[in-house]
């Protein structure tokens, strides 16, 4: 009879967490999950900004596909009728639940987060989600501003309460509900941290002694970074906190000090986002659906911490790109769990953490647009079709393949060659590739280059990474016909992960790139 499906995204996070290796982060619930799960630890977003990634991997098609690059364009009008995750879903009989963000709210999204389409009822958002942007951070001399970095009592916050502690609540309602009436579900649940403003109850400032927070690794900007690939970070210059240390632009840096500042708000964010999935997953737990129940963990993108003297998404960087994935399956990823057994104890971000390690881990390059296809696989659904070269009047077809094949074979086993590829977009001599892009509105940092609007789009840098490199190249772009023109190459870069993976290096310069290049437009 199927699975049901719960999925997890979560907004802005980058792999900061102990099941990615980071030393810092505590991050005991989402570990546990990892402890039961197959963990992606080279999973890449489609584009490092919401409402564009977010559509990709719940359409599975790029942005090229759905014509978002912006915010302001609904991709059944604009681009093609095309069916959602959720509503394949919802067709194959699952009642389909969106609580927090999911689809990014407003235009992109038809104001409705495409309801009836995707969702069996209205999607929930949390009451207290309109006071995000407002003065509700209390700074030293005792006024309320809108800060980047926002610890705060939550008892003096509106409602006394915060968003993602309300999708918490909802979501563990509605899995009672679905336990209730027997029901068979596909519940996605978006949280909003560690999403900007970095606001969050105080108390997880005590895990984080600002005497343990370092600087980012390359607090600079690289020599060799084409001004057309850096991101001006403008949406952190607009917080109170930020425009009162009047940094220059576009290259700034922020002082030492706050720097640091918002790395430890950014790591406390992910600890109280940590408390939200732990109280989430102990629900599914105490409705005795763990046994029943894929879970899914994921983010839309990630976001600079200071890496190449950049803030925020809005880039093709790792640092942008890169996102957590991991996958929960009875059975699968984990033998099986006898009814009532308990997989997820809640676990306190502030005792002492277990040292959990990922079930399993594949190193395989992947993207978040083979979530549809993947999800479909796991459940037993009849998976899309691969999409055709152009799929404009294609309504149900995806343009990643399922990822399930990677689930079993143990990095050791699976030899050089053996990897069964028979699509073009993921492969490219059995190598997994990942693409991802982002859209300029010309060659230097304007004040719309981390946001272009699709009217105002010239450049076009498409990016794809392998296990050994991330090749890049900017070329000009029309947004009256959505079309790239690779003979107008304005800038390009090359990363090798294994001499340089923090990607300071740029060699693009002093290698002949023929070879990607053949790649990158194939």
């Amino acid at each position: 009879d199927g699975m049901n499906v719960l999925f997890i995204v979560v907004d802005d996070l980058r792999p900061v967490l102990g099941c990615y290796g980071d030393k810092l982060v505590k991050s005991p619930n989402i570990d546990q999950l990892a402890s039961q799960s197959i963990v992606f630890s080279n999973a890449y977003a489609q584009q490092a900004v919401c409402a564009p990634s977010r559509v990709s991997f719940l359409t599975g098609r790029r942005p090229d596909t759905t014509r978002l690059y912006d915010f302001y364009s609904y991709w059944r009008v604009h681009a093609g009728n095309y069916s959602t995750m959720p509503q394949y879903f919802k067709e194959n009989g699952y009642v389909t639940l969106s609580v927090g963000k999911v689809f990014h709210p407003g235009v992109s999204s038809n104001y409705s987060d495409d309801y009836p389409y995707s969702w069996s009822i209205p999607p929930f958002h949390p009451s207290t989600e309109k006071y995000e942007n407002d003065k509700t951070c209390r700074g030293k001399d005792g006024k309320l501003y809108a800060n980047l970095v926002c610890p705060v009592d939550v008892t003096e916050m509106p409602s006394g309460t915060l968003p993602d502690i309300q999708s918490t609540e909802e979501a563990i309602r509605l899995l009672n509900v679905m336990k209730t009436n027997k029901q068979k579900f596909f519940l996605a649940v978006g949280y909003h941290k560690p999403h900007i403003p970095l606001r969050y109850p105080q108390e997880f400032l005590k895990l984080y002694p600002l005497e343990n927070i370092t600087l980012a690794p390359d607090p600079w900007v690289p020599e060799k970074l084409p001004a057309v690939a850096y991101n001006p970070w403008m949406d952190i210059r607009q917080r109170d906190d930020v425009k009162a240390l009047n940094v220059s632009f576009p290259y700034g840096p922020l002082p030492d000090d706050f720097q640091r500042q918002i790395r430890q708000s950014y790591y406390a964010a992910v600890s109280y986002l940590d408390m939200q999935v732990g109280l989430l997953l102990n629900a599914l737990d105490d409705v005795g659906l763990s046994n029943s129940t894929i879970v899914v963990f994921t983010a839309d993108h990630g976001w600079s911490l200071g890496e190449h003297g950049e803030w925020a998404k809005y880039s093709n960087f790792d640092v942008a790109t890169r996102v957590p994935l991991m996958f929960y399956v009875p059975g699968l990823t984990t033998s099986s769990i006898s009814q009532g057994e308990r997989v997820f104890p809640y676990r306190d971000p502030f005792s002492r953490s277990s040292g959990l390690v990922p079930q399993g881990r594949s190193k395989k390059v992947v993207e978040l647009l083979s979530l549809f296809s993947t999800l479909a696989e796991l459940a037993g659904l009849q998976v899309p079709p691969v999409c055709p070269e152009t799929s404009l009047h294609v309504a149900l077809c995806t343009e990643g393949t399922s990822i399930v094949r990677y689930f079993n074979a143990s990095e050791e086993k699976v030899e050089e060659g053996e990897d069964g590829c028979d699509d073009t977009y993921n492969c490219f001599d059995e190598e997994p590739v990942a693409f991802s892009q982002y859209p300029r509105p010309a060659d230097t940092p304007q004040w719309n280059s981390d946001k272009p609007k699709l009217k105002d789009i010239r450049i076009m840098g498409y990016s794809m990474r392998t296990i050994d490199y991330r090749y890049t190249v900017w070329v000009g772009f029309n947004p009256n016909n959505f079309s790239a023109d690779f003979e107008d190459v304005h800038a390009g870069e090359l990363y090798m992960v294994d001499t340089d993976p923090n990607q300071d290096d740029n060699i693009y310069n002093n290698t002949s790139h023929g070879w990607f290049f053949k790649k990158i437009i194939g």
